[in-house]
């Protein structure tokens, strides 16, 4: 199996081969398919483990009573779905499919085997929570202070970086699975009012979507449209 998560973790460090063995250990054990739509962990339900998405997207979020629904997080390959849920705990959010997805199911002890005298994965695990948590800071950043093109133009371009260090996207062409409604939820907005921002992203040249596929054409515009400085992601 391909596992991204060690694609992912060897942005930060050179890893040996015993330690990529390690790693992908982590990845082969608990497999489990989980459909589009469907939760992985639900919203008030005992989680002591995490998940590692080893294919498809997958989500991080709040509902409300309501309905509505804030999408906090957007899970890709190689992430692990709440790095922070190690010991028994009641889940004060859900994780949700957006497509299919493929995920490995990590225990505390396995992370803990995984770790112990090897300091180098400790290290890459360490700079993937610094990361997760950067992310987030970035988000709230979005939400309140962003215009609506910042915003959209921002997140395209975290897609882009976080897709190509796994080696997901095609140059400056990525895979874009999400629905409209889906990015509303994630950006704080409307399904119009997103429609209407990729209409302006289109017309300026920037980026093009068809068939489920973005395509950035002007990455370093778009970047400029979205405020967008890639330090954060800790990519090197």
């Amino acid at each position: 199996m391909d596992n991204p998560f060690v694609r992912k973790l060897e942005q930060h460090v050179r890893l040996a081969p015993e330690d990529r063995a390690v790693l992908d250990g982590l990845a082969r054990q608990h497999i489990r398919h989980v459909a589009a739509r469907q939760d992985i962990e639900g919203q008030h339900g005992d989680a002591h483990h995490t998940h590692l998405i080893l294919d498809g997207w997958a989500c991080r979020y709040k509902q409300f009573p309501d309905g509505r629904r804030a999408i906090v997080a957007l899970l890709l390959p190689g992430d692990m779905c709440d790095p922070f849920v190690f010991r028994r705990a009641r889940m004060d959010h859900a994780i949700g499919a957006l497509t299919p997805v493929t995920v490995a199911r990590i225990t505390p002890e396995q992370m803990s085997d995984a770790v112990r005298g090897r300091p180098v994965i400790e290290e890459c695990l360490w700079r993937e929570t610094l990361s997760t948590v950067a992310i987030h800071r970035e988000w709230i950043a979005s939400v309140g202070r962003r215009s609506a093109i910042e915003r959209l133009a921002h997140l395209f371009c975290e897609l882009h970086l976080r897709l190509a260090r796994v080696g997901l996207a095609d140059g400056t062409t990525l895979p874009m699975p999400v629905t409209q409604p889906d990015l509303a939820d994630a950006l704080g907005q409307t399904s119009v009012h997103i429609n209407r921002t990729l209409k302006e992203l289109r017309t300026s040249g920037l980026v093009t979507l068809r068939s489920r596929r973005l395509a950035i054409r002007d990455l370093g515009a778009l970047m400029e449209r979205g405020l967008f400085d890639p330090a954060y992601l800790q990519l090197t």
